[in-house]
């Protein structure tokens, strides 16, 4: 068997149906589908079990609550496919995808992660685009510098629902690290990418849909360091002297991310420790004038932003609901 697909599914009632039949209309049929229940407190799973019935190459399987990466890694385990596929449970494919990277596959054997570009999908802002992923203008596919392309526009140009990776390699890498909460799928990338080859088709063959409810998504939420990416990357900080572009990379990814952070009374300190590793004098200007601005100043900043965004975001679902 060449692909299994392995669907982490919690609470996701809404859009698990259209998730699953976008895999069961793979144009590709060598493949099986794994979805993984992570002790959903709603009916997804019952909807899910309906749309394998029947499917000979689909099966669900159930686990107590343990997050997403568990569930990835679970659903790895039982799977019997050279490379693996994930897909979220509120997402999508087009019916090419497992066709398209299977010749990407064939095109470039000795990659040990393939991507393909997607759209990211919010009809309640109308605002439905394919990433901005910072390849070259005209760039269709080949490899990839994966810390140069993600540092470039800060796009994923690798994302948890447009991959596969030959198991060979997922299970050298141990899988997704457990616990994390914002990142994880980035972690494996990064070691992946650091090692071995990249490779990245750009067409949007995948569907990142934003239309779900914040409650539900990683981004946007402040987490424990402990489950945040940022602070679980002890094992590469030898890459920040010999890789220049993972530097610039991982120093982007710090000053965007960790303001939040810094502005909090509970986890200013963490985030100062982890900003001390930027190197500054490499980092905008803009940047780092907004580090220098007093710690009230930014937090006043920081809530009106929130608060208008959250108004912007009522008004918008208010005049979509009329139309």
């Amino acid at each position: 068997m060449k692909f299994s697909v392995i669907i982490p599914l919690y609470n996701k009632a809404p859009y698990v149906v259209k998730a699953i039949g976008s895999v069961l209309s793979q144009t590709c049929k060598d493949f099986e589908l794994i979805i993984v229940d992570d002790g959903s407190k709603d009916n997804s799973a019952e909807l899910a079990t309906q749309c394998i019935t029947g499917h000979d190459n689909c099966q669900l399987i159930k686990q107590a609550n343990a997050g997403v990466a568990v569930a990835r890694n679970n659903g790895v385990a039982v799977s019997q496919g050279c490379y693996l596929c994930f897909l979220d449970a509120d997402d999508w494919w087009e019916p090419t995808f497992l066709d398209e990277v299977g010749k990407l596959i064939a095109e470039f054997p000795d990659a040990s992660i393939y991507g393909t570009n997607y759209t990211i999908v919010n009809e309640t802002k109308r605002k439905t685009r394919v990433a901005n992923v910072g390849v070259d203008d005209g760039f269709k596919k080949g490899y990839i510098n994966y810390c140069q392309v993600y540092a470039k526009t800060l796009a994923m140009p690798l994302t948890s629902i447009s991959v596969a990776i030959p198991r060979i390699i997922f299970n050298e890498m141990g899988g997704f690290l457990q616990g994390i909460k914002l990142g994880e799928d980035f972690l494996l990338w990064i070691h992946i990418a650091l090692k071995y080859k990249v490779v990245f088709l750009n067409k949007p063959l995948a569907y990142y849909n934003q239309d779900v409810e914040q409650n539900s998504r990683a981004v946007g939420h402040i987490y424990a360091p402990e489950y945040h990416m940022l602070w679980n990357l002890q094992d590469l900080e030898q890459y920040e002297q010999q890789n220049a572009d993972y530097k610039i990379l991982i120093d982007k990814l710090r000053v965007n991310g960790l303001m939040c952070y810094f502005i909090s009374n509970k986890y200013h300190n963490a985030a100062l420790k982890e900003l001390e590793k930027v190197d500054w004098e490499n980092q905008p200007k803009k940047i780092r004038k907004q580090y220098k601005q007093p710690i009230a100043w930014l937090k006043a900043r920081y809530t009106v932003m929130k608060i208008g965004a959250m108004v912007k975001q009522i008004l918008i679902s208010l005049l979509f609901s009329k139309l």
